[in-house]
């Protein structure tokens, strides 16, 4: 992670108007449920070195596991199935699976591994230019892909060949721009969004890569805060299967929902431990439930609607 921007203190007295008159704390549905969890730090199967990505199919769990430089597969119940990758990453981020492919943003050797479901590498992905620190992909249903490269500033849009068919690119605040970017959802209308992460902020573009709203904090411009719909660093966003939209908000250690149209529904999340953050990354399975990486506990959390 790098170091924050030091300018906000910003609308203050509007802060403390909201946040006093209860407009910051309104949920529409109650928080989720945490279910089950496993893990806990080491190298051994089922034990992880910073959990930073995860995605589910029907019937498995995939987990980055950063600092073990592999990824772990499990069932649901949490039984260890199978790793791969130790040989080929460096530091996986957020994974995604689409078309029986599993899609590895490597933040170290700045490229996209494309794994098979059952571990074998089927390419590699990178623009002509290169990435600098990609942290998350989404993919269309043609195969292209949408990357969020960090710490170039930027979104790509690569063809599965590598080669790229557009970008949206540079740092700052206004609509468009980002500050380092960690992740990108497609949605089933073809827009898609952006975990927009130290401008502690959500960007929704269009099918036409048009910017359709953003949001976090006031006019979402870059100040963070801990009120609802507010977020402190985004490092994962995921798209429900009713369209809704969940995002890892790190440095309030929570999970926040909000509809498509970035309306706040609810959150939820664990207390984390050791001066810790207790979630870095999220995945929706196609039940609605949730499925999030505890970075303070080495650990993997499901979370059910109550």
């Amino acid at each position: 992670m790098v170091q924050r921007p030091a300018h906000h203190f910003l609308l203050t007295s509007l802060v403390l108007i909201l946040a006093g008159c209860g407009a910051l704390n309104w949920e529409r549905e109650p928080p989720y449920i945490l279910v089950a969890s496993w893990g806990g730090p080491g190298d051994a199967p089922g034990q992880f070195q910073d959990p930073t990505g995860i995605a589910v199919t029907d019937d498995e769990v995939f987990v980055a596991d950063a600092r073990n430089s592999r990824i772990q597969v499990f069932d649901k119940q949490g039984r260890f199935r199978r790793s791969f990758g130790e040989q080929i990453l460096g530091r996986p981020m957020n994974l995604t699976v689409a078309s029986e492919r599993l899609y590895v943003p490597d933040f170290f050797r700045d490229m996209v591994h494309v794994f098979s479901l059952s571990g074998k590498l089927l390419h590699q992905l990178e623009p002509p230019d290169g990435f600098d620190s990609p942290g998350g992909v989404g993919v269309y249903p043609d195969g292209s892909l949408l990357v969020a490269d960090s710490y170039g500033q930027r979104i790509v849009h690569l063809a599965n060949d590598g080669s790229v068919i557009r970008q949206w690119q540079g740092q700052g605040y206004r609509a468009g721009r980002f500050n380092y970017p960690t992740d990108v959802a497609v949605s089933g209308d073809g827009s898609f969004y952006v975990a927009d992460g130290y401008n502690d902020r959500i960007q929704h573009f269009g099918p036409d890569g048009l910017i359709v709203h953003k949001w976090g904090g006031p006019m979402a411009l870059n100040i963070h805060g801990p009120f609802n719909g507010w977020f402190a660093t985004v490092t994962s966003i995921a798209i429900g299967p009713r369209g809704d939209v969940f995002v890892a908000d790190f440095y309030n250690n929570r999970i926040q929902k909000f509809s498509a149209e970035g309306t706040f529904l609810t959150s939820f999340g664990t207390k984390p431990l050791n001066g810790g953050h207790a979630v870095l990354s999220i995945a929706v399975d196609g039940d609605g439930s949730v499925w999030s990486t505890n970075l303070s506990t080495h650990r993997i959390e499901h979370w059910r609607r109550p």
